[in-house]
Parts: structure tokens; sequence; C-alpha cells
């Protein structure tokens, strides 16, 4: 039981750099109940980078709070609930600059953090990114400018779509026994096209040769987002 039903934070810069993925390297990267979600025949996975304001618990109104840099490796998923087939995102793991989301993550609230260094440089329009930690390291730079170009979607409002419809995040808990969820939510939602010059992932990097690709990058700015824990009922149990 988390103390912390919620978490809000003002997103100062949100990027997504997405890799396509050979679907049967994709299959042994999670666990049950999930499976790839597949676009065009490929598993769609990436980066997450994250840059908050006000990060506060969600009882918390005033808009003060920590500022932080954070990073999650991710892949997009869908399984099954009593409902019918849901999609969100299966997290490999998350790096922050904060000590708050270590400390508090996996036991204040969902969500495994681990300490990394983040180096941000950064101008109105370009964003260049790096993590330093024991287990993973990147290098991203990225613009925010059209025109969109991508294999996975044809269209910019396909991408911004996609994304939209998957906000529930799974990662594994604190105790590595199976895995909870964190759904982020949004009353507003803005996009816009950004181009990779270039992105380095030792996590992707890592994969077999030739099976992750990639492929575009996704730029939002300036949104006050906040992190609920959803209801889930799984047609079948979770398996650690």
């Amino acid at each position: 039981m988390k103390i912390f039903s919620n978490v809000r934070a003002q997103l100062r810069r949100r990027l997504l750099v997405t890799y396509r993925v050979d679907p049967r390297v994709a299959t042994t990267l999670v666990p049950d109940p999930f499976r790839p979600q597949l676009v065009d025949g490929s598993a769609v996975a990436g980066i997450c980078l994250i840059g908050f304001d006000a990060m506060r618990p969600g009882w918390f109104v005033p808009r003060v709070g920590l500022r932080s840099e954070n990073v999650a490796h991710r892949i997009a998923v869908e399984w099954d609930e009593e409902a019918g087939t849901r999609t969100g995102v299966y997290i490999f793991g998350r790096h922050t600059s904060s000590l708050f989301p270590v400390l508090g993550g996996g036991r204040l609230f969902p969500g495994v953090h681990r300490r990394g260094r983040i180096t941000v440089d950064e101008t109105v329009d370009r964003f260049r990114i790096s993590l330093n930690a024991p287990d993973s390291q990147l290098e991203v730079d990225v613009e925010a400018s059209g025109p969109w170009k991508s294999d996975l979607f044809p269209t910019f409002d396909e991408a911004s779509d996609f994304y939209r419809s998957g906000p529930v995040g799974w990662s594994p808990r604190l105790d590595g026994r199976g895995v909870e969820a964190l759904e982020l939510v949004s009353q507003n939602w803005a996009a816009e096209p950004g181009i990779v010059h270039s992105a380095r992932s030792s996590f992707f990097d890592s994969l077999p040769t030739g099976s992750a690709v990639l492929d575009s990058a996704v730029v939002m700015r300036d949104l006050p987002l906040v992190w609920e824990t959803p209801t889930i009922v799984f047609r079948e149990a979770v398996h650690a």
C-alpha cells in the first residue's frame, strides 16, 4: 500500500525517442501477462526523457515542488483485463537526477527509480541530454521541428494518438515480486514532431545487431501532469 495515491508535476519538456524492434526480440523482453504491441509488424520501444518542475504529492495544491530530470527505457505493450484488451508501456528501468523519486519510488508511490547523472544542454528548440549511471548510459540530440519522418507512423497525428492511447506504465516492484502500475493523466495534450540528430543507448545497443532501429521523436512541452495508481483486474494473475 503506497502513501501517495497520486503525484503532480509540471512537465517542462518530454522527449519520446522511438525505436522499431524485431517482435521476436521484443517478446523476450516483457514478462507475462504482457505482449509487445505491434505497429506494421514491429514492436515500438524507446526512451522517455522528461524534465519536471514542481513535482509534489497530489494533495499538495500550491504549484511548488522539486525539479528533476528523468529517463526511462520502455516498450509499448498490451494485456488482457476482465473488460478487454488494454495498451500501455512496460518500463525496463527509470533513472533520475533527484533524490526524492529514488527514496519514494516503489515505497511512497509506485515506480522504482535509480540515481543517475543526467546532463542537459538545451535551447528553445534543441535538446542534448545524456545519462551516466552504473547500469545505463545514453546520449540523445533532438530538435523540435519538422517535417515528420517515421517508418512506423505515416503521419505525426498517428504517432501522437498512439502515445496518448497508452497512459499506463508498468514496471517491476521494488522487491522484484511482480509489477506495479502508474497512469499518466493530463487534461491537456500537446505534441510536436522532432528530428533525432543522434541517439545512443546502452540498452538498445545491447540487443542483437539490427533488432532495434532508431525511428522518430515526439516532443512535448509545458504541460501539467498527474500520475495516479490505476485499478487493474487481470484475466490471469501476474507472475514475477
